[in-house]
């Protein structure tokens, strides 16, 4: 395992919340993790022994929820599914009173709600640290996942360039984020009207200032995926959105990964998308499920990433002390 003791104890909201060399840490964690799990092993002492995790979800979960509970198991704590709307975070109840109930009950709380405001001021209200499952303006667990699926692949980050065709939503967001950190060239096709926030691609630069990454916003999908090496999607209508549904399907005309436009990427390009995909729409039958995909792998890096980054925040310090 490597050291990344400096975020013991951190909240992890999103892609700008950890240096360059806090995300190289956790994805060689991760990977170090992923090979344990495969071997039958598991870390001695036990990251998360006698720790107590809370899974606060508001918004429909697989992948997120799945990872996190048997992750937590998995490095020896337990957690605690507080999903189905029942706790009405800022509604039945506000922010700050549940953070405060929360904290004296876990040592950590994994919250998937739409406003990012709501998480930010639970992290600040909490002593226990807070780490994003998801919200309108971030996907963070997820593209930890996404960077460690790439390194796989392609034995780096630096350098490897990735076309998201679709809309400049959270994926997107955390993308260009800790895309920036890992010194990636990040690009988007989007149609009119749905490109990411200026202020998302202002903190992006910024940070590839000093990385050397890349930003390129565009709206023709061929120019994009020409010569990238991962091809990415998801769907067009996210949560939140179904009632734009329609007008999305429109709008989003010509923005789908099928083997037309998989034709225009380069040979070894692979293809990821977060799911649940809507088959057919952004993505073909034939692309998701074909040698190109990683889409899968994706899928099961979720646990090893956010093993990571569970141990690294929650696990002892350096030298052993908690």
């Amino acid at each position: 395992m490597t050291t990344v003791g400096t975020l013991h104890g951190r909240d992890f909201l999103g892609g700008a919340a950890i240096s360059a060399a806090e995300l190289a840490g956790l994805l060689d964690d991760a990977t170090a993790l992923k090979a344990a799990r495969a071997s039958g092993e598991r870390p001695s002492p036990a990251p998360l022994e006698g720790r107590a995790v809370a899974l606060l979800f508001d918004r429909p979960s697989l992948r997120t929820r799945a990872s996190f509970e048997v992750g937590t198991r998995w490095l020896g704590g337990h957690s605690v599914d507080l999903s189905g709307g029942g706790i009405g975070l800022g509604t039945r109840e506000s922010v700050a009173d549940v953070a405060r109930v929360l904290d004296r009950l876990f040592d950590a709380i994994v919250v998937r709600t739409p406003s990012g405001r709501a998480v930010a001021e639970l992290a600040e209200r909490s002593r226990v640290p807070v780490i994003n499952g998801l919200t309108d303006d971030e996907h963070p667990c997820q593209v930890l996942a996404d960077l460690m699926t790439i390194r796989e692949r392609f034995g780096r980050l630096e350098g490897v360039v990735l076309a998201f065709v679709g809309d400049g939503n959270n994926v997107f967001n955390s993308l260009a984020l800790l895309g920036a950190l890992a010194g990636m060239e990040v690009r988007i096709a989007h149609p009119p009207g749905y490109g990411p926030r200026d202020e998302i691609l202002e903190r992006a630069r910024e940070l590839g200032r000093a990385t050397g990454a890349r930003l390129v916003v565009g709206a023709d999908p061929r120019e994009i995926v020409a010569g990238a090496s991962v091809l990415y999607t998801d769907a067009w209508a996210s949560m939140g959105q179904e009632a734009e549904r329609d007008v999305r399907r429109r709008d989003f005309r010509g923005y789908s990964i099928d083997p037309g436009l998989l034709a225009a990427a380069p040979a070894d390009a692979v293809v990821m998308h977060c799911l649940p995909a809507h088959r057919g729409e952004e993505i073909a039958d034939e692309v998701i499920d074909g040698p190109r995909s990683v889409v899968f792998d994706q899928a099961e890096n979720r646990l090893h990433a956010q093993n990571a980054l569970l141990a690294a925040i929650l696990g002892p310090r350096a030298g052993g002390a908690r």
